[in-house]
């Protein structure tokens, strides 16, 4: 099939890396995939995508993002002239900004094959009545990405599997795949007589992701752990903030920056604890990424995250927004470095649910039953 995959932007969050797999995965399921991006834009996510055997449209050369009236008519215009050149048997939108305004002018352009992935759960949104119209009335398929998030939409869950018959409107969950730069290390760690614990973030230095409790955490870990140091991977808004709040514990703080995927793994591979202290999260790719290198997640008790760290089993959760919480999880940990270890392990199993040849199987037998 003619394959027409819709995303507001190719940069580099959880998003687009997780639509990057969805390409893959048509590619390599024999369906011709274009993907249109109507906005921002980088170089290296467009040859990404390309690398994996999809053509890319980019409907704004500029790259800048166009609000209003004025950016509908934009996304009309470029969305119909995407599909007289593509012809696709099916459009897959990414629902994300600017929410359900592609799924209808594509149906108003004619095309009745629609699936469409939430990336979030229910919280960011005012009212669902626009995501149940959007479900009921407009897509062959509402997919989410896990079972608590499809549950904050519609009330209820349901794991795709192939032998699934598709209604004439559907809701399933579909677990996120890890990404092509991650490789599982295959069994857990040994934290055993181990003289230095890091605690570590891989994030978006954003206060949506609880970054702004991260050094406070820290602070009153440190002054009665001192064998303790934090690492700061990514970069946002707070970083000066987090820097700042930083100062006072020297060199047991490091600032890395944002570092490319093809860095990533290594930074997981110096962490032992990694924090997720976030205040909305819809999956948390970060945590599966961590998990599969061994690292024990202490992730808050939000959105998708109990579903995909299990607590006491896979790694430990927070309340959320309690610097304290975190505190008290980490130190549990240090104390009990079997309990490390023994988390380590069950994460590095339980990541094979979320591999990228299950996600493939899920999606292409989706589409199989399309036709």
């Amino acid at each position: 099939m003619n394959v027409m995959v819709c995303i507001p932007c190719l940069l580099t969050g959880g998003t687009e890396i997780q639509t990057l797999n969805l390409v893959r995965a048509l590619v390599e399921g024999g369906h011709k995939v274009t993907t249109v991006c109507y906005f921002e834009h980088s170089e290296a996510m467009i040859d990404n995508y390309r690398k994996v055997g999809a053509e890319v449209l980019c409907l704004n050369p500029d790259g800048k993002r166009i609000g209003g009236w004025r950016g509908v008519l934009f996304l009309y215009r470029g969305l119909r002239g995407a599909v007289r050149k593509v012809k696709p048997d099916v459009a897959h939108v990414q629902y994300m900004a600017p929410g359900a305004i592609p799924i209808v002018l594509l149906r108003s352009l004619g095309v009745r094959q629609i699936i469409t992935t939430a990336h979030t759960a229910a919280d960011i949104y005012p009212t669902l009545r626009v995501v149940h119209f959007v479900q009921r009335h407009l897509v062959r398929a509402f997919t989410c990405i896990t079972c608590r998030a499809e549950e904050s939409f519609f009330g209820t869950s349901q794991l795709f599997h192939s032998a699934i018959k598709l209604r004439k409107r559907n809701h399933f969950t579909i677990y996120n795949a890890l990404p092509g730069y991650i490789t599982p290390i295959g069994k857990g760690r040994t934290f055993a007589n181990k003289k230095q614990i890091t605690i570590g973030v891989v994030s978006r230095l954003e206060r949506i992701k609880g970054m702004d409790l991260v050094v406070p955490a820290f602070a009153q870990l440190h002054e009665n752990r001192p064998n303790t140091r934090l690492l700061v991977v990514g970069d946002g808004k707070l970083r000066s903030s987090m820097e700042a709040e930083a100062k006072t514990l020297g060199d047991a703080v490091e600032f890395v920056g944002r570092k490319e995927q093809s860095e990533l793994m290594a930074c997981y591979d110096n962490i032992d604890i990694l924090l997720m202290p976030s205040r909305s999260e819809g999956f948390g790719l970060t945590a599966i990424e961590g998990m599969a290198r061994g690292c024990v997640v202490v992730a808050s008790h939000v959105g998708g995250l109990p579903e995909v760290v299990k607590d006491g089993e896979t790694g430990l959760l927070h309340k959320s927004e309690q610097a304290g919480d975190i505190v008290n999880k980490c130190a549990q940990l240090i104390t009990n470095q079997e309990l490390m270890a023994k988390l380590s392990a069950q994460a590095v199993l339980s990541v094979d649910k979320f591999s990228f040849e299950r996600y493939s199987e899920s999606f292409n037998s989706l589409y199989s039953k399309l036709r």
